[in-house]
């Protein structure tokens, strides 16, 4: 495990010194994150420098900026950050190449290109820039993809774009041969980062650019479908120069002849890998077969070598078919969002690309049709499927916002019933929209982007796996080389010996290793997805699927988050319809969150009767109210107010009532007009509905430690925790009681997820093994800083996204058994004299069977 050390400025939100719970909370908040080690200050002077040692294979120095970002502070832009599309990268083997070939580039801090094409790059920015980079990556024989850059933050976005413009001529410039700098050497050049003035729109093809720096792309005469092609040809070539060498009348030559042409075709692509890897100093598995196949030919065995190739070629093309399916389950998420929006200005309407949207433009949704950005409704009304966001199966009702002046004040904190997102559909209901986020920061965009971003991260069993193959392939290199020599111990010619190792060669090359946990990693990833889960990438993935242990937040988590009128309890003598007037009379005047529960839900159960008006309000703090009202005062508010208050003090009988009550963790008020006790409203801050069905299911699911934490009391906290069913509740919790909470559930399990809102719980998510964060959609900071973000505001996915996750995990172990397991068999079995044509029958069968068995995870259901 590589471990790297970096200062950081840090500047913390006014601060008398570093001493203050803001410092605190940052390292503390840190330090609990899976792969950082220590955090700790190690400059007092300003800027502050904060020291982190951290493991790149597990969180990315983006993600800790985000991190540090929601505590309140900020990094100093030391660092850059990259996430870019780039064509050319043909398969899983191939990312591990370019990803090393990025680590060696002086000033990269780390890099991991993913098979699907995304690759994530950190750098020092002192010692490269973004348009060293990308000429690093079109020397490699890889193109940026143009549009990559939607998806950047705003900072990112400009200079990609202004590198791509420049960067056709930066590589003329350099043409005579410029040399691709490593961390072992110093550079003598640096390259402008002004823009030519010439245009390069995103939405420009290029594939022009693509016909001259990737010969070997899979593509040919036949599009993409020409590596299958040459594969099946191959196999009809082999299987015709076969039939016809048991003709006798044939001569020898005829069967030779088709088996050299089996040979082109099937090897043509296998060259060009070989011939890319080796020069890039890399030994992998085409360069291997290929060896193999020529072996075979020098010992005259055109046959089985045409085999190995037809069937390695085979095996490749149905691995990007596979892999091709998983890419596009991902891919499909950008094809949501419309190109298009109908922009509204000064009462006439025009259609405008959605990148010139701006905050504060309003756009108009049409019935039936996708809406085109993020924003709060500002005329009209509808339901909206926002299944391809949040993965909800019912549509959503949406309204006009009371108040749209105040949109662009605070638009996060606006309720859902009144927001829509980029991607979903609009039901039969037209509306009008008012823009609350840029085209490139809709929640659709940063879903899109964070996908992307988690399947650049390595998985606990990828990781392995790129630590046995670190040591296994050298060791059968050795091996093939002893096993030349055996004839000098046998009594064999050495074209046996040679045979010999070449079928240990291909028995023993790790392809189905090197795919087996990137394809189930990008499948659950994008499964996950289109059910309305953000998993940060494999990490979590494998995580989620073993967990035993559970803790929530309660509050917006297993609660609705607001408080509701659950009981109206009305004295002998008193109709509840009195008892009800009289106390929203009186609330109606107060902006306290009880008075206008009181006020909402007792309007309700009113059904319209007419109000009698309140006056002079008067807030007593910590206690209550009191009012005028048809001439007598009202006084509403707890026990206390009343034990203080003139007039009749309350019974033994009523002090009972009012306990029992809360007993049930509700909130009481009392209503007394004049001398006459009208009776008790009780409020709590209900249950989700779905709550208690969620915890059932969990339970059944095995898992056997669920608890509730929040800072409400602990009545309330077991009155809750009693209705949907979790049997360990903990109140009176600070936010430092819940980090020590979920400390002690993780030693006592090994293993815990937290649930929360991805905002105030952050410390205690950091610390769990898992954070989970609820209705991420819209919020910025919780798709940021959660390892899994349910995208809905309903716990109800959560069964889901653990099924997926132990259904991956199962299937990860699964391609791991069958990947090692056939090295296992067929090393000693080709050893023993197993011919080469079924040492590659097994290899490429292992391969095809680990790839199309991880492309059972995108037909998951719960």
């Amino acid at each position: 495990m590589e471990k790297l050390k970096l200062d950081l400025p840090v500047l913390l939100p006014e601060i008398p010194d570093l001493k203050d719970q803001c410092v605190t909370r940052l390292t503390g908040t840190l330090e609990g994150r899976e792969g950082i080690f220590r955090v700790h200050i190690k400059s007092e002077k300003s800027p502050a420098q904060l020291c982190i040692h951290f493991d790149p294979d597990v969180i990315t120095l983006h993600r800790i900026k985000s991190i540090a970002k929601q505590t309140g502070a900020q990094l100093h832009d030391t660092f850059g950050h990259l996430l870019v599309e780039v064509d050319g990268n043909r398969h899983a083997r191939h990312a591990r190449s370019i990803t090393r070939a990025l680590n060696e580039i002086e000033g990269v801090v780390d890099a991991f290109a993913g098979s699907t094409g995304w690759i994530r790059i950190e750098f020092d920015k002192s010692k490269t820039t973004r348009k060293d980079l990308m000429i690093a990556l079109k020397e490699m024989g890889l193109s940026v993809n143009p549009a990559s850059y939607i998806h950047q933050d705003e900072d990112v976005k400009t200079l990609i774009k202004e590198d791509l413009k420049s960067l056709d001529r930066s590589q003329k410039m350099n043409s005579d041969g410029r040399k691709q700098y490593t961390k072992n050497e110093k550079k003598q050049e640096e390259y402008p980062h002004e823009s030519e003035n010439h245009d390069y729109e995103h939405e420009h093809t290029h594939k022009d650019e693509e016909s001259h720096d990737h010969e070997h792309e899979h593509g040919g005469i036949f599009g993409e479908k020409t590596e299958l092609i040459f594969s099946l040809i191959c196999g009809g070539l082999l299987g015709t120069g076969f039939g016809l060498s048991y003709i006798s009348s044939i001569p020898g030559w005829v069967p030779l002849a088709l088996y050299i042409g089996a040979y082109f075709f099937g090897g043509y692509y296998i060259v060009q890998e070989a011939y890319t890897e080796v020069k890039a100093g890399n030994f992998e598995i085409d360069f291997l077969m290929l060896v193999a196949a020529v072996g075979a030919a020098i010992l005259g065995e055109w046959a089985e070598g045409a085999l190995l190739l037809f069937l390695f070629s085979l095996g490749h093309s149905l691995e990007h078919y596979a892999m091709g399916r998983a890419r596009d389950a991902i891919k499909g998420l950008a094809d949501l969002a419309p190109k298009t929006a109908i922009r509204k200005t000064n009462g006439d309407t025009e259609e405008v690309p959605v990148e010139e949207l701006q905050v504060g433009d309003v756009i108009v949704i049409k019935p039936n049709s996708k809406i085109s950005a993020d924003g709060v409704v500002v005329n009209g009304e509808s339901s909206v499927n926002q299944a391809p966001i949040t993965g909800e199966s019912v549509p959503v009702d949406k309204m006009e916002y009371d108040s749209p002046e105040e949109v662009d004040q605070d638009a996060d904190s606006i309720d859902d019933k009144y927001r829509v997102f980029a991607g979903t559909i609009n039901g039969n209901g037209s509306l009008e929209v008012k823009v609350t986020k840029l085209s490139k920061d809709s929640t659709l965009s940063r879903l899109i982007k964070l996908v992307n971003e988690a399947e650049a991260q390595k998985s606990p069993t990828q990781q392995f796996t790129d630590k046995f193959e670190k040591y296994f392939v050298p060791a059968v290199l050795v091996l093939v080389v002893l096993l030349n020599f055996a004839f000098l111990v046998m009594d064999e010619p050495f074209s046996a010996s040679f045979y010999r190792a070449m079928a240990v060669l291909v028995a023993a090359s790790p392809c189905a290793l090197a795919i087996s946990t990137p394809s189930a990693v990008l499948s659950g990833v994008g499964r996950a997805a289109r059910g309305g889960v953000l998993i940060k990438g494999g990490r979590p993935l494998e995580n989620l699927g073993i967990l035993k242990a559970l803790a929530f937040d309660k509050t917006g988590t297993l609660t609705e988050g607001e408080p509701k009128l659950t009981d109206v309890v009305a004295f002998d003598g008193v109709e509840e319809q009195e008892l009800l007037r009289t106390a929203v009379a009186v609330e109606s005047l107060s902006d306290h969150p009880l008075a206008g529960a009181v006020v909402r839900d007792g309007k309700d159960k009113l059904d319209g009767a007419d109000l009698p008006e309140a006056e002079d309000l008067e807030s007593i703090t910590g206690r209550g109210v009191k009012a005028k009202l048809n001439g007598a005062t009202v006084h509403i508010g707890n026990a206390e107010l009343f034990e203080e208050a003139d007039g009749v003090k309350l019974s033994d009988e009523l002090k009972q009532r009012v306990e029992k009550l809360e007993s049930e963790g509700k909130t009481t008020m009392l209503v007394r007009s004049g001398d006459r006790y009208l009776g008790i409203l009780g409020l709590m801050d209900t249950p989700r509905e779905d709550a208690k069905e969620v915890i059932q299911k969990l339970r059944n699911m095995g898992l056997t430690h669920l608890i509730m934490l929040t800072g409400d009391n602990q009545r309330v906290a077991d009155a809750v925790a009693k209705e949907i069913g979790i049997d360990d509740p903990k109140g009176n919790l600070m936010p430092e009681d819940k980090v020590e909470a979920v400390k002690k559930l993780r030693e006592s399990e090994g293993h815990v997820a937290m649930v929360g809102d991805g905002v105030n719980d952050a410390p205690a998510m950091a610390n769990s093994t898992v954070g989970i964060a609820m209705g991420a959609a819209g919020s910025d900071v919780a798709l940021e800083t959660a390892d899994v973000a349910l995208l809905a505001d309903k716990i109800s996915v959560l069964p889901f996204a653990i099924g997926l996750s132990r259904k991956a995990k199962s299937i990860i172990q699964q391609n791991l058994w069958i990947s090692l397991g056939m090295v296992a068999l067929l090393v000693p079995a080709t050893i023993l004299g197993l011919s080469m044509g079924w040492a590659v029958i097994g290899h490429e069968g292992s391969t095809v069977v680990v790839v199309f068995n991880a492309l059972r995870l995108l037909a998951y259901k719960s």
